[in-house]
């Protein structure tokens, strides 16, 4: 036969689109030429694969060999599809029959000695061939990554040779069994182990009850870091879905998903970092921390020494929860439903109001640290929270309650009861849920617009405090919205910079 299809993957942003690798003999001069929209590492792999091809004892057929890759306006790089269009290449040619490779997905790349390396971005690949009902064979190095797709039948492999004995039925290789390498548990890092500040444990207990954002103020040294690194172990455990979108996230940004899986993310950029940096980009768009931190939580330390446009750049994903990357060709879509956590300081120095008086920043500079920050990424904060200094006392017993399990419990709790009422985190509520979920007595909605009228809160800012009354209410297991939720959560949006 001198045609032969075999069936691989690409990799836009977190999608793998499905793409057929035609090879087709023709007499003629011998030659081969690869069409397809194939960028550089692709074209290499005609090299690669006559390489392995000759040296796994194979015939290289003296032809006119054409490779398409189907669909032609689709950008093909990296070398994944080098398996494929070997195995292509010897169907057509009869050493390995083409009917075994009908219900097949191939990804690899090949060494010049014929071995099977891994390659990127398999997770997407893995979740797209279940669907289609298809077998995957994958480098053994991802076989534990695919394996993450229950129900999907992976064949982990390690050499050309063994590919080929086993569609030719000389030695089948066995469906790869999954081990469990990437679903160990590690301990997230205790509350208890934040001295004091009980203000803003509860501030980060509401923040994980309802997802919302939050922002932290104080003086160097009082625990705004350590209290941020605790959030992801008081928010719920990920489910099936949102682990494997994770896991899908970080295979495309690296060889493996996640150390351990399915973890929470917590990404910790430094404020030096670009603005592709912080959202992705690049010539082929590559996943940034905001998509990295995606089910998870990204703290932005030193706020205000963040460049100002790289965080404008945030406003959009923190309303919808992705980001969309648009290039001349095409545009790429990634996830990035992250909780924002930040912490700055009142002043340059670090100071502003601690009682020794060591603060020696002019008001002009005190004001230029402040205008960093805008009002509309401001106002997308839900909780505003100033972190005082505590006593220097070097053991000090933690309060009951204060541990990761107990507030995780609440948290739990307080999430199971949005889901079943509205299906969606108390932040997440769009303005027709606001109205049926977040009602108000008569006098206590004329209460919250007066108030919100004296504060000059903006209406976005108003429907977060409503959201954040609302969890409140749901951790104490209330039905209905009291003022008492309400003046709570208007205190939450106290400007710490003022």
């Amino acid at each position: 036969m001198s045609l032969a299809i075999v069936h691989s993957r690409a990799q836009v942003g977190v999608e793998a689109p499905a793409v057929t690798v035609e090879a087709h003999l023709a007499n003629g001069l011998p030659s081969l030429a690869l069409v397809g929209l194939p960028e550089t590492a692709v074209k290499e792999s005609k090299d690669r694969v006559r390489s392995a091809i000759l040296n796994c004892a194979f015939d290289f057929p003296p032809r006119r060999i054409t490779l398409n890759l189907a669909p032609a306006d689709l950008p093909k790089d990296g070398g994944r599809f080098d398996l494929a269009i070997a195995l292509g290449i010897l169907a057509a040619s009869g050493q390995v029959p083409a009917s075994a490779l009908e219900q097949v997905e191939c990804l690899g790349e090949l060494a010049l000695s014929g071995a099977v390396r891994p390659v990127q971005g398999v997770l997407p690949a893995a979740l797209a061939a279940r669907a289609a009902g298809r077998t995957l064979v994958v480098p053994r190095a991802n076989a534990e990554e695919a394996s993450l797709a229950s129900g999907l039948v992976v064949i982990a492999v390690e050499h050309l040779l063994e590919v080929a004995a086993h569609f030719n039925g000389h030695t089948p290789i066995a469906p790869y069994q999954a081990h469990g390498l990437l679903r160990q548990t590690l301990p997230y890092p205790d509350l208890a182990e934040v001295q004091g500040q009980v203000a803003a444990k509860r501030a980060l207990l509401v923040a994980a009850a309802g997802s919302h954002n939050l922002l932290f103020s104080g003086p160097p040294g009082t625990g705004k870091t350590l209290l941020a690194s605790r959030l992801p172990g008081l928010l719920p455990p990920l489910n099936e879905q949102e682990a494997l979108e994770v896991a899908a996230i970080h295979s495309v940004a690296s060889h493996t998903p996640l150390d351990a899986w399915p973890h929470r993310p917590f990404r910790n950029p430094h404020h030096s970092a670009s603005g592709p940096a912080l959202v992705g980009g690049g010539s082929r768009p590559q996943p940034g921390e905001i998509t990295l931190a995606h089910q998870g939580v990204l703290f932005l330390d030193e706020l205000p020494e963040f460049d100002r446009k790289v965080l404008e750049v945030l406003r959009e994903p923190l309303e919808s929860g992705q980001i969309v990357i648009a290039r001349a060709r095409d545009k790429v879509r990634f996830p990035a439903r992250f909780q924002l956590v930040a912490a700055m300081n009142p002043c340059p120095c670090g100071f502003l109001g601690d009682p020794s008086g060591r603060c020696r920043c002019t008001a002009e500079q005190i004001q230029r640290y402040r205008g960093k920050l805008s009002g509309p990424l401001l106002d997308r904060i839900d909780l505003h929270v100033t972190v005082a200094r505590e006593t220097t006392a070097l053991h000090v017993p933690a309060s009951a309650g204060d541990d990761t399990a107990t507030s995780a419990a609440r948290v739990a709790s307080a999430r199971q009861r949005q889901v079943q009422r509205q299906g969606v985190a108390n932040a997440f509520l769009d303005l027709p849920g606001l109205r049926q979920h977040c009602a108000l007595h008569s006098a206590d909605q004329h209460w919250l617009e007066s108030a919100c009228e004296r504060l000059g809160l903006s209406l976005r800012a108003a429907h977060r405090v409503l959201k954040v009354a609302r969890t409140l209410a749901d951790l104490e297991q209330a039905e209905q919205i009291a003022r008492s939720h309400l003046a709570e959560a208007l205190q939450y949006r106290g400007n710490p910079q003022t």
